[in-house]
C-alpha cells in the first residue's frame, strides 16, 4: 500500500490540499485510493461546514494524477505536469461527501491517452455506495512562453 507521504512525492498537491491518504491498489489501467479527509474540519474544500459532492471531481482528479505518476515511475520517467481540462458526465448521488462516516474509495480508470494527455473515468464511493462519478480530461500544462507561439 502506498501511503500519504509517498503520494505527496508523486503529485504537486501539498498540505491539506493533498486529499488522498492511501493507494490500495493500482495497475496499468486503474487505481483505487482511500481517504478520510472528507470528514476533516480543515479540509480546504469545505464551505460553511460542509463538503459538497461536486468536490468528488477533485478527489478523482488527484487519483488520476497519482495513477499517471505511478505509471511514469514504473517506466523510469517523471509524469509531465497536467491539468484538468474538461469534465463530462458528472453525476452525483449524494448532496455531501462528508455525510458518510465510512472512508471514501476513489477510483480512476484510464480510458484513453498517454502521459499528461488522457481521459479517466472517476468514481467516489463510501461503504459500497456510489456518491459521484464523471469523466475527466487531463491535458498537458503549457510550457512557459507557449502563448507567444
Amino acid at each position: 500500500m502506498i501511503d500519504n507521504i509517498e503520494i505527496r512525492s508523486l503529485i504537486p498537491h501539498s498540505g491539506t490540499m493533498c486529499l488522498l491518504e492511501k493507494v490500495a491498489a493500482w495497475d496499468a489501467h486503474s487505481i483505487r485510493c482511500l481517504t478520510e479527509t472528507h470528514r476533516d474540519p480543515a479540509n480546504p474544500l469545505r464551505r460553511e461546514g460542509r463538503l459538497c459532492a461536486a468536490h468528488a471531481v477533485e478527489y478523482g482528479g488527484q487519483a488520476a494524477a497519482i495513477h499517471g505518476a505511478l505509471r511514469a515511475r514504473k517506466e523510469g520517467q517523471t509524469a509531465p505536469p497536467g491539468y484538468l481540462a474538461a469534465l463530462r458526465d458528472l453525476r452525483w448521488f449524494a448532496d455531501e461527501l462528508d455525510a458518510d462516516a465510512a472512508p471514501l474509495e476513489v477510483e480512476a480508470r484510464l480510458l484513453l491517452g498517454e502521459g499528461a494527455q488522457c481521459i479517466y473515468a472517476i468514481a467516489v464511493s463510501a461503504a459500497g455506495r456510489l456518491l459521484a462519478e464523471a469523466r475527466v480530461t487531463i491535458a498537458p500544462r503549457p510550457s512557459a512562453g507557449s502563448a507567444d507561439r
